[in-house]
């Protein structure tokens, strides 16, 4: 259930209530693809650094270890001791990561593993069924994203399919949902906007699935080819055709500058590999910008990463301390930093409602919007 407790502009502050717990709003999912942060980061640390959600991967878990199998160990969140929300990829992505190695029909997806080139088929019932047995609080409905620029035919074809699928996906979920056997049987359902950059195919596409009535709903194929100036145009085109009354959800985005953003433009919740993927090569956000920890000139830095920041690193190492672990090939270089960049995130997000609640939203966003972006 979403509550919506007070709007500055297009900015929402709000809840969404869920049967793993009430998620905060505005707020950041963290990206455990195959069940846990790349960089040795766990659930249990993710309870550390204000996690909220947990985002797994229905592809890469159908692959290894195997859906079945986490089913019988109790689904994803027993599988990964993570006690809140688990929000699930449809496999969706795939479509457009394994570009090379799948053939998209009306049923489904065929796509070779990009493991061991074991073929395997994906649509929407397969989609729902796996995500089912891994029991996340959040399924996303299974889709196309198309890579940016795009042909209007192409995307117009797409955006049609993509509705067909997901009608399949609530069909099946309802279906999965009044099972006994089901792990999660108020397993949720978000559907996904697409159309590319075409404004008209955004707003038909958005019309046609918001009279699903899902539990929410996201923008889709963004962050994948168009400029920074594109994405929050789309983003200005869908927002008023999506329901008041639901959470938004923009996806596989972005920096934190994206986030304040998106956010004033009135988006919910967001998701990116960016901060534990960029923390894994030594870049480092901070409140005054972004750092490289590999530079020279941190050698003989005592300072934390931030100064302005109580994560469990900043409060315990030094810069120079972290740049000897990358330097010396130490896994837990890379373990401090992603720990670190979700802290940052999370606070941002956390900072983002606060400033929401005290209506000084536009201050914070003013502050922010540019610093953030330094590289220092």
């Amino acid at each position: 259930m979403y509550k919506l407790i007070k709007k500055i502009e297009n900015a929402r502050r709000s809840e969404f209530k869920t049967p793993h717990g009430t998620v905060q709003l505005p707020g950041f999912m963290n990206v455990a693809t195959c069940g846990a942060i790349k960089g040795a980061v766990s659930a249990i640390d993710l309870k550390n650094i204000k996690c909220q959600v947990q985002l797994c991967n229905t592809y890469h878990l159908h692959l290894r270890p195997g859906d079945e199998i986490v089913r019988k160990l109790g689904g994803i969140r027993e599988f990964t001791s993570w006690e809140g929300p688990v929000l699930t990829d449809s496999g969706g992505f795939q479509v457009f990561s394994l570009a090379k190695l799948r053939n998209i029909k009306e049923e489904g997806v065929e796509f070779s593993s990009h493991i061991n080139g074991r073929k395997i088929f994906m649509g929407p019932e397969e989609s729902m069924r796996i995500q089912s047995n891994l029991g996340s609080t959040i399924a996303m409905a299974f889709d196309e994203c198309i890579k940016n620029p795009a042909e209007y035919k192409y995307t117009k074809d797409s955006c049609e399919r993509t509705y067909r699928w997901l009608k399949r996906c609530k069909a099946e979920m309802d279906k999965l949902n009044s099972l006994e056997s089901t792990i999660n049987r108020e397993q949720m359902l978000f559907g996904i906007n697409q159309g590319s950059t075409y404004k008209d195919l955004r707003i038909e596409h958005m019309k046609k699935i918001r009279e699903l009535n899902l539990d929410g709903y996201a923008i889709g194929g963004l962050a994948v080819g168009e400029t920074a100036e594109e994405m929050y145009k789309v983003i200005e085109d869908v927002i008023p055709y999506m329901p008041e009354d639901k959470p938004r959800y923009l996806m596989g985005v972005g920096t934190p500058i994206n986030i304040l953003e998106a956010v004033k433009r009135g988006v919910d919740l967001f998701d990116c590999v960016m901060p534990s993927r960029n923390a894994r090569h030594g870049h480092i956000f901070t409140w005054n910008g972004i750092i490289n920890i590999m530079n020279a000139k941190y050698e003989l830095d005592d300072r934390p990463i931030d100064e302005n920041c109580d994560c469990p690193t900043c409060k315990n190492h030094t810069r120079a301390y972290i740049r000897h672990l990358f330097k010396s090939g130490e896994m837990l270089a890379m373990r401090l930093s992603v720990i670190h960049n979700l802290y940052f995130y999370n606070t941002l997000m956390e900072k983002i409602r606060e400033s929401l609640d005290s209506d000084q939203f536009s201050t914070f966003y003013k502050e922010n919007v540019e610093r953030l972006g330094i590289r220092l």
